[in-house]
C-alpha cells in the first residue's frame, strides 16, 4: 500500500483501490489531495485491471474544501481549475476502467471526481448537489463538460441555479450512477462488477475507457472511421483468438 496523507491505494489481485481518506472533512477536495489522486494515476502498477474509487467515513466526497479556499488572482484560478481538469483527465483517459462506489454526499468537486469513473455503483444514502451558485463560485473541476455530457446543459444549469438535491434514485434516472443498492452496499457491488471487468481483454478494456468518450466527441464521420481503427487494434491481437476458439468451443461442448 502506497502512503498518502489523504488517501490510500492499494493492489491485490489486478484491481486497486483508491480510497479518499478525510472522513473529519468529508472527503473535501484539497489541491493536495487532488496532487495525490494525479501521482496514482501517473505510476499506475502493470498488470492492473480495474481501478475501485470509494471514500472513507459516512460521505463519498463533499466537493471543495472552502477551508482551504484562498483568494486568487483571475490567471491563478484559471491555473488551479486546469490542474483540476489535469488529474481527472488521467481518471478518465487511463485507459483502465474506474468504478465508483457512491455513498452520501456526492456534491460539487465529489460529483466531478465521481462522474470520471466508468462506471458508478450509488447506495440509497447518496445523494447529488451542484452547490457553487449558493456560494458564489462557478464549477471549476469539469462538470460543465462532463456532468452536462450525462444529464444534459438544461437539467445542470437548473441544478446550479436551484442548488436542489437529488437522491440516489433520481441520479440513476438521470444517469449520474449505473446502479443503486441497499445503504452499505455499494462497496460490494462495486467489487463484484470490478472483478466481472477484470476478466474481459485489456485491449477492449482499454478501447472502452478511452475510445467511446472520445467519438462521442467527433463528427460522426470522423467517430466512425475512429471506430474501425480501434477495432483493428483490439480485434487482431492473439488473445481475441485465443477468447472467441474458446467461446465457440463451449457453443460446440453445450
Amino acid at each position: 500500500m502506497n502512503a498518502y496523507r489523504y488517501l490510500t491505494f492499494s493492489v491485490e489481485e489486478g484491481i486497486g483501490h483508491l480510497t479518499l481518506n478525510r472522513p473529519e472533512k468529508k472527503n473535501a477536495i484539497n489541491d493536495q489531495l487532488c496532487l495525490e489522486i494525479e501521482d496514482v494515476f501517473r505510476n499506475l502498477p502493470t498488470g492492473l485491471d480495474v481501478i475501485l474509487l470509494s471514500g472513507n467515513g459516512p460521505e463519498f466526497c463533499s466537493g471543495l474544501d472552502l477551508s482551504e479556499h484562498t483568494a486568487r488572482e483571475p490567471f491563478e484560478v484559471v491555473e488551479h481549475s486546469r490542474m483540476w481538469h489535469r488529474v481527472f483527465g488521467y481518471i478518465r483517459n487511463s485507459g483502465i476502467p474506474v468504478v465508483a462506489a457512491l455513498h452520501g454526499a456526492v456534491i460539487g468537486g465529489g460529483l466531478e471526481l465521481a462522474i470520471c469513473a466508468h462506471v458508478r455503483v450509488s447506495d440509497e444514502s447518496t445523494f447529488y448537489r451542484l452547490p457553487e451558485g449558493r456560494h458564489g463560485i462557478f464549477v471549476g473541476g469539469g462538470a460543465s463538460v462532463n456532468v452536462a455530457r450525462v444529464i444534459g446543459a438544461s437539467r445542470m444549469t437548473e441544478m446550479m441555479l436551484t442548488g436542489r438535491t437529488l437522491d440516489a434514485q433520481q441520479g440513476e434516472r438521470l444517469g449520474l450512477a449505473h446502479y443503486v443498492v441497499a445503504k452499505g452496499e455499494a462497496l460490494a457491488k462495486a467489487k463484484e462488477l470490478a472483478a466481472t471487468i477484470a476478466t474481459n481483454s485489456r485491449f477492449s478494456n482499454w478501447a472502452m475507457a478511452t475510445g467511446i468518450s472520445r467519438i462521442e466527441n467527433m463528427a460522426s464521420d470522423d467517430g466512425l472511421y475512429t471506430e474501425s481503427l480501434i477495432t483493428g487494434i483490439t480485434q487482431s491481437s492473439g488473445e481475441v483468438k485465443e477468447r472467441i476458439d474458446a467461446f465457440l468451443n463451449r457453443k460446440k461442448k453445450a
